[in-house]
């Protein structure tokens, strides 16, 4: 079989306050999937089931080895899915706020890249 790359998806996610960068990625994998339809995964790709899809995430985001690698895939609905995390994305200076647990200033911005391949 021969691996095809069918889209890919960018999108960016942010966290303003709790500096937790899985929040940060996972809305930037939500924001990357949030406005499409894959209707050629059937109709061009010929899959039968969308868990046949092969889906490759890249996200760049501040701390990467505090991220929790199973939470950002979750926002994925399907698909063999796998994770490959880099040190990017932005912190940018905010505002900490006592009633949100905020533990500092930053706001934590990331940037994420769902590649979506079929075997044909």
């Amino acid at each position: 079989m021969t691996r095809k790359c069918f889209i890919i998806e960018m999108g960016m996610g942010i966290d303003q306050h709790g500096q937790e960068p899985t929040v940060a990625a996972a809305r930037a994998v939500r924001n990357a999937i949030a406005n499409n339809a894959l209707l050629g995964i059937w109709e061009v790709a010929g899959l039968d089931n969308p868990n046949q899809m092969i889906i490759e995430v890249k996200v760049a985001v501040p701390y990467p080895e505090q991220v929790r690698k199973e939470e950002v895939l979750s926002a994925l609905p399907f698909g063999h899915k796998t994770l490959l995390l880099e040190n990017g994305g932005m912190v940018v200076q905010g505002r900490a706020i006592p009633g949100l647990n905020d533990k500092n200033d930053e706001m934590l911005i990331a940037v994420a890249a769902v590649t979506v391949y079929v075997d044909n």
